[in-house]
């Protein structure tokens, strides 16, 4: 059984921790704020987010609040969110990307990922879409 503190090596050698925590169906309000920073303080360093959610506001100022109340820095944290379909494309990934990090409170993401890819059933040009995002 993987603890919070086990790490996984990416094919890039960047180091993601094995165990995350989750904010899906958490409120962007005070819910979420405590919930992240209690996160943080039972020892979670990995925090996913999505745009989608829409409590990147509230997630954000836990993982700032969690950070300064156990003395921690924000490299300490390895934080993932997520590009919705509507935000597919290239630019519109890129502008998506940009209003993550601001809601979230952050100047970088350790992880950026398509929340839901492209396929071949919705798309005839899918591969095209998930490469311009």
């Amino acid at each position: 059984m993987k603890s919070l503190t086990d790490t996984y090596e990416l094919a890039n050698g960047v180091r993601i921790p094995c165990l995350g925590y989750g904010t899906w169906q958490t409120p962007d309000s005070e819910t979420a704020v405590e919930s992240v920073k209690r996160a943080i303080k039972a020892g979670y360093r990995h925090i996913d987010a999505a745009a989608i959610y829409g409590n990147e506001v509230s997630v954000g100022k836990g993982i700032r609040e969690g950070i300064e109340e156990c003395c921690l820095s924000r490299e300490d944290l390895f934080v993932t969110s997520k590009v919705w379909i509507t935000e597919r494309g290239y630019n519109k990934t890129i502008d998506a990307f940009e209003k993550s990090l601001s809601d979230l409170g952050l100047t970088y993401l350790d992880l950026y990922l398509i929340h839901w890819p492209a396929n071949s059933h919705e798309f005839e040009n899918w591969e095209e879409i998930n490469l311009e995002s």
